[in-house]
């Protein structure tokens, strides 16, 4: 059964109001085009969790489309905040309900759901403001609980299974066989949403992952359906293909502190253009694109990190 369809219809699968897995560390392996994609039909009242908090988390949160987001705290890494995200914060949990977990308890909720189990027990959490507050909420992800056999308190987190969990990928075949490289942060995530998407940098054939299984990091059975979106998670960084922009981070740390600034770049980047092609060509094109690609020996790129003056 081939799996391989167009991102835009892709994200047309997605009704409003849905529960969504978002793949991606910080600037790694973020599914950027597929976020840009996701502004550009005007999806709104996601709900929206990831491990760690990323840059498309925060980009959704700025364009509205976010009713709710569970993280475990994150950044821009060296570029800055998740501004948006923090705004929201600070604003009393408007327009965005934030919650906070530790990535271990997020994980565990990934791992529960992707095992089929209803919860997970963890140490993970007591003691913490954030277990107060999730507690103090009555919110239904977390019950404390007791050891049966010694009676010891433990941390029950609830399975998360999100109607769709997102994710980028270095390559994928015609029947969903997933190729990652490099490290594998969203596994759990994306093996426990009801509906895997991905995007992949290329299409391999079923002979190319049938010569070589060991470069599968999810199997088949898991990928409900996949788009090929070259610099899919431009301008974070995606292991041994392209490294970060640094340019480009940049100019969204500045833009995302104001939500003026960023409606201006969302304006001009994403609703200003039709497609994700149309963006890397508005960015660059292929001429952008082989600045960033890595080194094979170093898996990174050697750029100017330092702040653009102003």
């Amino acid at each position: 059964m081939d799996k391989i369809r167009e991102l835009s219809e892709l994200v047309r699968e997605i009704p409003n109001g849905s529960t969504i897995g978002l793949g991606g560390f910080i600037i790694t392996r973020c599914p950027m085009a597929f976020a840009a994609e996701l502004v550009r039909q005007g999806k709104k009242d996601l709900i929206c969790y990831s491990i760690m908090g990323t840059m498309e988390a925060d980009f959704l949160v700025g364009a509205g489309c976010v009713k709710e987001y569970s993280y475990a705290g994150g950044s821009l890494d060296r570029f800055g905040k998740l501004d948006r995200v923090n705004d929201s914060i600070a604003n009393g949990n408007k327009p965005t309900v934030v919650k906070e977990y530790s990535a271990l308890s997020l994980a565990l909720m990934f791992q529960a759901g992707a095992m089929g189990v209803p919860f997970l027990p963890t140490k993970s959490l007591l003691g913490t403001d954030m277990l107060e507050k999730l507690l103090a909420g009555q919110d239904d992800s977390v019950r404390m609980g007791k050891d049966p056999w010694t009676g010891e308190d433990w941390l029950y987190v609830k399975a998360c299974r999100p109607d769709y969990s997102i994710i980028h990928a270095n390559a994928v075949d015609e029947k969903g066989n997933v190729i990652i490289h490099g490290p594998l942060w969203d596994v759990e995530l994306a093996k426990a949403g009801k509906k895997l998407l991905v995007t992949a940098e290329k299409l391999v054939s079923n002979e190319y992952v049938k010569a070589h299984p060991e470069e599968v990091r999810i199997p088949s059975a898991f990928t409900y359906a996949a788009a090929i979106v070259p610099a899919g998670s431009y301008p974070t960084a995606i292991f041994g293909e392209l490294d970060f922009d640094a340019k480009a981070l940049w100019h969204y740390s500045k833009a995302n502190q104001d939500q003026a600034l960023f409606d201006e770049m969302l304006k001009e980047y994403v609703y200003g253009t039709k497609d994700h092609f149309d963006f890397i060509q508005k960015v660059g094109g292929l001429k952008r694109l082989s600045e960033l690609q890595v080194d094979p020996a170093k898996s990174y790129r050697i750029q100017d990190l330092s702040r653009p003056s102003e």
